[in-house]
């Protein structure tokens, strides 16, 4: 416990590491405070980055709000292109596909979602698929896209993780953020109260600060080495704990969705670029070996490829606490689950501006402290039970892992959840939390859930107001859909550039 009546002043801020998670700090950071702090990033060429962080989901666009970032210039510069949602395919059942939107779907009453009216139309023969009530749904389905008018869209985008983290870094030294650049080999700390005095590189420096923000990433050099904050494992309820990644030549138009291709052992991802097409797939080490999994992730992408297939290991895990002392950890040295649901840079920038309302500007407090652990774990908890769901209600027989996530013990906040929208086909929300009760409900519904009951509002009403009802939100999306653009003929008129067949630099 931290000593109230000990408290330094925080002005000199010293980010470890670099790649994503250390560019959206120093961006963040720098944005709103880089007048009044001396903000340093340490960051080493010859440490590569893990760098598949290339989906997002539209969060993003809070922090770019913050940063003030023009959206054409950033697309542009990360050869970026849009995305409506997730495409899941095969992970209910083989061949059995579904796509979680980014959208709202159908029209809510003040005492029941839209799903109770949809349930009540499918006993009646009234509804079509939950999908065909939800307009970013239905254009991802067309390969279609346009900004809207009252921001009537919404999407987050497909990206170039390593031009992004160019792209903050002009962003982050043009507010003063110094850069250095040095790998790190030790670290110093303070007698009196153990926290981290400074961190030494290989030629000798030594970088001394008030805060140091760790993006050491799975290693977590500060907030687990010094620090000595272990990681809680998650891997009883996530087998998945390989990934290998790849890049390839674009052979076709890009599309607006993140595709989630199911396989025996875990799941393959494809990711359209402007410039080229992102592709891995994350395994189970325990139900498919290394050599098996790169084999099957080559078999299965399109196009030529352009580097080495990268094997990447983790763990599905959480830091006990992500701030400790005078070290916050941000990125993978605070944890990770896995890539489905793009929810990494999520977390990067949750981290962020979570800081940047708790700035320690007049010395570190364990009230912060305690908040912010607080705030962190319950919302990963959260998306931790989402993830989840996505592997423990499935009904494929074709191999063990499917089988194993089916029969596996689950926490019990999921299973209320599950239960709950069973019974009644209610779902909820808690405070922060980052998936909206719209998400639950598609995963739910693709993976196999369909309600036994709906609320005794939808009852009220007759066939024919339920009919036209239900057709006048359809109607609506599909005069809307028809009238996009192409995806592609939109992000070329937007954002393209003159180098988008170029390989990635």
């Amino acid at each position: 416990m931290r000593d109230p009546n000990n408290r330094q002043p925080v002005r000199r801020v010293v980010i470890c590491g670099g790649g994503t998670a250390g560019w959206m700090a120093a961006a963040g950071i720098s944005k709103v405070l880089s007048k009044v702090l001396e903000i340093t990033l340490i960051e080493s060429e010859e440490i590569g980055t893990v760098g598949v962080g290339e989906a997002t989901i539209p969060t993003l666009m809070n922090f770019h709000n913050v940063l003030e970032i023009n959206e054409q210039e950033f697309m542009a510069e990360t050869q970026a292109t849009f995305k409506l949602g997730i495409s899941f395919e095969g992970w209910r059942n083989v061949r059995e596909d579904y796509i979680h939107s980014f959208g709202v779907t159908g029209t809510d009453h003040w005492t029941a979602g839209f799903q109770h009216f949809w349930h009540k139309g499918v006993q009646r023969g009234l509804a079509g698929d939950y999908g065909d009530y939800c307009l970013e749904l239905k254009a991802s389905l067309e390969n279609r896209f346009a900004h809207l008018p009252n921001n009537g869209m919404n999407y987050a985008y497909h990206l170039d993780a390593g031009r992004y983290a160019k792209y903050l870094r002009r962003l982050s030294e043009a507010r003063n953020v110094r850069r250095i650049e040095g790998k790190i080999v030790r670290y110093t700390r303070q007698d009196a109260t153990g926290d981290v005095r400074s961190v030494v590189l290989e030629s000798g420096q030594e970088i001394e600060g008030d805060l140091f923000i760790d993006c050491t990433g799975f290693r977590g050099m500060l907030i687990g080495e010094a620090m000595g904050v272990p990681m809680d494992d998650w891997s009883e309820w996530l087998f998945c704990d390989r990934a290998i990644a790849v890049q390839t030549e674009s052979v076709g138009d890009a599309v607006p969705l993140t595709r989630s291709i199911a396989h025996q052992a875990g799941w393959q991802w494809r990711i359209p670029l402007q410039h080229r097409v992102g592709n891995g797939i994350v395994f189970s080490s325990r139900h498919l070996d290394e050599d098996a999994a790169r084999q099957q992730l080559l078999r299965n992408v399109q196009g030529r490829t352009l580097i080495e297939p990268r094997l990447i290991k983790f763990k599905p895990c959480q830091r006990q606490q992500t701030w400790k002392g005078n070290v916050i950890a941000i990125g993978l040295a605070s944890g990770f689950l896995e890539p489905i649901e793009s929810t990494s840079i999520h977390l990067i920038q949750r981290a962020v501006i979570r800081l940047m309302q708790m700035f320690p500007s007049d010395g570190i407090q364990q009230a912060d402290i305690d908040e912010f652990n607080t705030q962190c774990n319950h919302e990963i908890e959260h998306i931790r039970d989402f993830i989840i769901l996505h592997y423990h209600v499935n009904n494929r027989t074709d191999s063990q892992f499917w089988i194993d996530s089916r029969e596996m013990s689950i926490p019990e906040s999921l299973q209320h959840r599950i239960d709950l929208f069973r019974e009644t086909g209610r779902v909820f929300r808690v405070p922060n939390e980052l998936f909206a009760e719209n998400s639950w409900i598609q995963v739910m519904l693709g993976q196999g859930i369909m309600p036994k009951s709906h609320h005794p509002t939808a009852d009220l009403m007759g066939d024919e107001e339920l009919k036209g009802f239900l057709g006048s939100i359809k109607g609506r999306i599909d005069r809307i859909v028809v009238q996009l653009p192409t995806h592609q003929a939109y992000v070329e008129r937007y954002c393209g550039r003159p180098d988008a067949g170029a390989k990635a630099a």
